[in-house]
């Protein structure tokens, strides 16, 4: 056996050398300092076991960096931050050849060079200003970083070449010249001094963690490509021309890494005569598996297809086909599994469930009017619905509502992927006039809710496809409620000038940005902020704590986004929202909600309403809360709004598996509420109620089943539809997943985020 002091390393340029073990001691001790519980011998024993004769020093490095990583646990959590440092360390080596990052300006100049970096960054700034920001940035604050979020900076964040792995940037670079690009155009309006200091604030706010941003601004901003909208929602129209833009503005926006949201509800049913009766249509399936086939025709930077979520009305005349799109059983010919559904539902389709009624299934093309008023006037839907029952001529068929909503809550069940959109409390509790911009669908993560037009060919200026611009706050740095107000304007006016930056691949999605200019803005490290405050999911502890901080977070970007407008002038479509009209989220949402929590108000609204109505808002909407799975690793954060499936979650990245600790487990261990502790999904959905009551656009918001806690391990059909209508009841907007416990091990998290192939997941 090989003496561990006759190994040789070989080196970059081929060398080899007798490995020094003191140099690799030193590097661990360097790492571990001021660290609890972490033992340097320990992770030396550990990597030394998987050296070997001709080991590369690159190996080395990776394999005391897997070495730490292998040692997080909850008992001994700062091994996270061990080998986030050793990966500092190593990624450093590679991008610089040394430990220290070069000056701002001389990084700048070489990755411009190689085509790396966007050249406008050299002509939009002097070299004084590179000087004045390279003495800003902060490098230390790599060492920040805890492990996950070190491994996905490198693998999915941080310029580089994807084949030969080689990273060309460290952490901080990322950050400031994320706000370099963004607000590159202020000198005009503001001067140069006053960029420099929105540069530096912002820089501290995003490299700090107060501020996540989403993974197409992380991965694209300072890069020659400039698409970086999240979410995508695109309309198609009941005709071969819109099937055939919609099925173009698909393929275009999946090449740039945008989740996609496509409503295909208003195509007509199979056997509806077209051309007058000389042939029988073909029904929805064959252009459902033409979107599907566009939807996986480009791959997303080499990882995987793209995702999409196809929006229909629940009384369409082929929903029990629909329905079982996903369903592993049955044949290709009747199946479309590779995108996910949204099922759409309103108030007459409740009522019909309670009632114990049947539910009358149309083809939209054979009821005029019928689809529009589903979503622009609950009334008019039901005064119409009845109206074309009563009348013979009109092809139909009835159902038990009870019998077609267990089929939809079974598939969702059995599947996890088949998500509800209530469309009236989308346009009833909404920033937009539904006589004007009704809502019609939503996105691939059922946050966002916005209005769209379907396109009648891939240049129409007519249609309109909506974008939305994703960002969220991390409630984890929220001490008290003001701390809301420095990130909420920053982030508005980031995102903001991001809409001017960007290239739009379609002309109707950059007709409705510019005119609409809309925003969504989330949050991240909910389940912290629980925890830390004293607070839990399902037993009201945290009613009135959620109420006050939503209340704060639409507040402060509302007046952020009124402020911006008395600067630059509101967004062009400012007479199409609620907000024109003086309205706000508090005056439309659900007054059921009042049973549950009777918190007031606590901010100046009647004031703010004043000024919305005098200057009006720079931006249409502001707030959605999107799941945020990989940009809460960045900042060592829990997901969005969603419990902890354990203490220590294992995330899988195409990198590998990670470990991620919540945070302040030394001190939080026994406060945090995990995911399969809650009772039932009750207390959870009375939060997202209250969250909803002032998020302008909607919540990906999750239900979760136990099948231990029932009889026969089956969840039953009754607590399904229960939880459907205590949503509905509450004015949920929409639902997203529905997770299963499977007995697996509970820290692992969902392995295939359907979000994670596109990018609406922050």
């Amino acid at each position: 056996m090989t003496h561990m002091d006759d190994l040789k390393v070989m080196k970059r340029d081929g060398r080899l050398e007798p490995i020094d073990l003191d140099k690799i001691h030193k590097v661990i001790d360097w790492a571990a300092q001021d660290l609890d519980n972490v033992s340097v011998s320990q992770v030396e024993l550990k990597s030394h076991i998987q050296f070997y004769d001709g080991i590369k020093t690159r190996d080395i490095h990776e394999t005391i960096i897997k070495a730490a990583a292998d040692l997080i646990s909850e008992d001994t959590p700062d091994y996270q931050y061990l080998a986030a440092r050793l990966a500092i360390f190593h990624l450093r080596k590679i991008a610089y050849n040394q430990f220290e990052p070069p000056h701002l300006y001389d990084q700048v100049s070489r990755l411009t060079e190689m085509g790396k970096y966007d050249e406008h960054l050299l002509q939009d700034y002097s070299r004084a200003e590179f000087d004045t920001l390279n003495d800003y940035i902060d490098h230390s604050r790599d060492l920040n970083l805890a492990y996950a979020a070190a491994e996905q900076m490198a693998g999915k964040y941080l310029v580089q070449d994807r084949v030969s792995k080689t990273v060309y940037e460290s952490p901080q670079f990322l950050y400031i010249l994320v706000g370099m690009c963004l607000f590159a155009s202020y000198d005009k309006q503001y001067g140069k001094a006053a960029r420099l200091d929105y540069i530096k604030r912002f820089y501290d706010a995003t490299s700090q963690f107060k501020i996540s941003l989403p993974t197409p601004i992380m991965a694209g901003v300072r890069t020659p490509s400039r698409q970086f909208s999240s979410c995508v929602l695109i309309e198609c129209g009941d005709s071969l021309d819109s099937i055939n833009a919609t099925t173009s503005a698909i393929v275009r926006y999946v090449s740039q890494r945008a989740g996609i949201g496509i409503n295909a509800g208003n195509i007509r049913a199979l056997g509806s005569p077209i051309r007058g009766g000389e042939a029988q249509h073909t029904g929805c399936i064959p252009f459902y598996k033409l979107f599907q086939t566009a939807v996986k025709c480009c791959s997303q930077g080499g990882v995987r297809g793209g995702a999409a979520t196809l929006f229909y009305p629940l009384w369409h005349l082929e929903v029990e086909s629909l329905l079982v799109l996903k369903n592993n059983r049955g044949v290709e010919d009747n199946r479309v599994r590779q995108m996910d559904y949204g099922v759409q539902l309103n108030r007459t389709l409740y009522s019909r469930l309670i009632k114990g009624q049947d539910i009358t299934l149309f083809s939209p093309s054979d009821v005029p009017g019928l689809y529009e008023a589903f979503f622009a006037d609950q009334d008019e839907f039901d005064r119409l619905y009845t109206q074309y029952e009563q009348d013979d001529r009109i092809r139909k068929r009835q159902i038990p509502a009870t019998e077609l909503f267990s089929l939809m809550m079974q598939e969702r069940a059995s599947t996890g992927r088949i998500y509800i959109q209530n469309v009236d409390h989308c346009n009833t509790h909404s920033p937009f006039d539904a006589s004007v911009a009704p809502i019609r669908q939503s996105n691939l993560c059922m946050e966002i809710a916005l209005p769209t037009k379907p396109l009648d060919n891939i240049n129409d200026e007519d249609g309109e496809i909506a974008l939305c611009t994703l960002s969220a706050i991390n409630l984890g740095k929220v001490d008290n409620l003001s701390d809301i107000e420095e990130p909420a304007e920053l982030i508005v006016r980031a995102l903001d000038a991001l809409l001017d930056y960007q290239d739009y691949p379609v002309k109707a999605a950059e007709n409705g940005s510019m005119r609409r200019r809309t925003l969504g803005v989330g949050v991240i490290n909910y389940a912290y902020y629980l925890a830390k405050n004293g607070t839990k999911y399902s037993d009201g502890s945290a009613l009135g704590l959620t109420h006050q901080t939503f209340e704060a977070l639409q507040y402060y970007l509302l007046k952020a986004s009124n402020t911006l407008a008395k600067e630059q002038g509101a967004c062009p479509a400012f007479h199409e929202t609620t907000y024109s009209q003086g309205l706000l989220p508090i005056d439309t949402y659900k007054k059921d909600l009042d049973k549950i929590c009777s918190e007031p108000l606590q901010l100046d609204w009647e004031s703010l309403r004043g000024e919305i109505q005098a200057h009006g808002l720079r931006n249409s909407t502001l707030t959605a809360l999107m799941p945020s799975e990989t940009s809460s690793q960045i900042a060592n954060a829990t997901n969005g709004i969603e419990p902890p499936r354990g203490l220590v979650s294992v995330k899988a990245s195409k990198d590998g598996i990670l470990k991620q600790v919540v945070p302040d487990i030394g001190n939080l261990k026994g406060q945090y509420e995990l995911l399969w502790q809650m009772p039932d999904n009750n207390g959870y959905l009375q939060l997202v109620a209250i969250m909803q009551k002032f998020i302008d656009q909607s919540i990906s918001a999750n239900t979760n089943y136990d099948p231990t806690r029932y009889d026969g391990q089956r969840v039953p059909m009754k607590v399904l539809l229960k939880d459907l209508l205590t949503a509905y009841k509450l004015g949920v907007k929409t639902l997203y997943y529905h997770n299963t416990r499977d007995g697996a091990n509970d820290a692992q998290a969902d392995m295939d985020d359907g979000c994670a192939s596109g990018a609406c997941k922050l």
